[in-house]
């Protein structure tokens, strides 16, 4: 029987052949932690009498989802990972000299890489996939079992694979792909399952396409999201390689086999996908951007960011949109890039100014808006067209608000406006 990549990854890791449904014990290439649930993990770590990390250069910790401090609580529970980090000389420690949205960042450092068995304390740990790596989100009992030994344990899931057709029209992108994804399957019709994403269009899919794919392969109950290597793939790491002096370790690259065994087989039309709108109040109440246009749907705010689309990518489209034109009176247009270097990168190729102009603010990199947390929190009764992943209720402020998920060209063309809108129209 052919083996998946999932599968091959494990085999690797493990030194024999695995397949889906064993329980395995596998080392971990890289742990990644954050200001919110590591506090958890160096807790159970010190508890138990440990004063060694297993590997300390697969350990790094990214403060990202309060960072600058909001409160006192915050800024206490920051100080635990950075003490822990000093005492430690943690060679991946993140905070504001170097900041960023974990999974954007290690990326772009040149920590997480094809081949890799990853896992982080936060549940869009599988944007990773988007390299070729194994990569979940696990709870902070699990990462300071994977501080302690370097490994953990494991089910090897069993896969679905995605077959996606066609080239992408003009303002569809990976967003789009996954919320038609999650669309098909539901919230759970992957559950504990890996999505691999094949077929023509994956050759047309930037490395910011796939890491959005992947990030939300959670959102349909899925323990991974993974794309396969390709000429993409090696053209980022070269890149990345080039800016950081080199890469953590050697990729270790593995692709499915022709009789791999996959537990079903979802065909995506991409060349006729709209634009998809998830409606609140779950990522899977997916509808096209044309239908949401005769809905009529006022908002209130608009924001462009997250893990999931706050790359340059998403500046770019946002002002080539914006250029020349105004956020509309009642609405606020917030923007958060994934990293500093994102954020740079933006300013220096106009992108910044040019959404200044038009009326936007421009926050820090962090995770604040997205969970709810600061820099974006909704009123009562608000309505926000979003490009984060996920539109729970409250899931960014009251209770009574409400979050429709998009891609970054439908929101920017929202902000316009005043009302979701089809990016074709502006």
């Amino acid at each position: 029987m052919g083996q998946t990549i999932t599968e091959k990854i494990f085999s690797e890791h493990v030194g024999k052949e695995v397949f889906a449904g064993e329980i395995v014990r596998s080392p971990i290439d890289m742990v990644i932690g954050n200001d919110i649930t590591t506090p958890i993990s160096i807790r159970a770590f010190e508890e138990g009498g440990f004063e060694k990390l297993a590997n300390p250069e697969g350990f790094a910790i990214v403060l990202d989802h309060f960072i600058p401090a909001k409160d006192i609580a915050s800024a206490n529970q920051a100080k635990i990972s950075r003490d822990f980090a000093m005492k430690h000389d943690l060679k991946y420690f993140f905070d504001e000299k170097d900041m960023g949205i974990e999974h954007a960042l290690l990326p772009e450092k040149g920590l997480v890489l094809p081949g890799d068995v990853i896992i982080g304390a936060d549940s869009h740990t599988c944007t990773h996939g988007g390299l070729g790596a194994f990569s979940t989100g696990m709870g902070s009992t699990d990462i300071s079992f994977g501080m302690i030994t370097g490994g953990n344990w494991f089910k090897v899931p069993e896969s679905i694979k995605v077959v996606m057709t066609g080239k992408p029209r003009e303002f569809v992108s990976g967003k789009d792909i996954i919320l038609e994804v999650i669309r098909q399957l539901g919230v759970d019709g992957a559950l504990y399952q890996a999505l691999e994403f094949t077929g023509d269009t994956v050759q047309y899919l930037s490395m910011d396409d796939r890491f959005s794919i992947c990030n939300m392969a959670i959102e349909a109950g899925a323990k991974n999201g993974i794309f396969a290597y390709d000429e993409t793939t090696k053209e980022f790491l070269e890149k990345t390689a080039e800016l950081n002096g080199g890469l953590r370790a050697e990729p270790k690259i593995h692709y499915s086999d022709e009789d791999a065994n996959y537990t079903k087989v979802i065909e995506i039309d991409v060349a006729n996908l709209e634009p998809v709108i998830a409606y609140p109040f779950l990522p899977d109440n997916g509808h096209s951007v044309s239908q949401a246009v005769k809905d009529n749907i006022k908002v209130d705010q608009v924001f462009i960011g997250s893990c999931t689309n706050g790359r340059l990518s998403d500046f770019k489209i946002a002002a080539e949109i914006l250029e020349g034109k105004k956020v509309a009176r009642h609405v606020r247009m917030i923007l958060t890039p994934g990293t500093q270097k994102i954020l740079r990168d933006a300013t220096k190729a106009g992108y910044i100014d040019t959404l200044v102009d038009a009326g936007a603010v421009v926050s820090n990199p962090t995770c604040g808006a997205c969970l709810g947390g600061y820099m974006g929190i909704l009123g009562d009764n608000e309505v926000c067209i979003s490009t984060t992943n996920r539109n729970f209720v409250g899931r960014m402020g009251s209770r009574s608000s409400k979050i429709y998920l998009a891609n970054s060209a439908v929101a920017a063309a929202s902000a316009i406006s005043g009302y979701i809108t089809d990016p074709k129209s502006i």
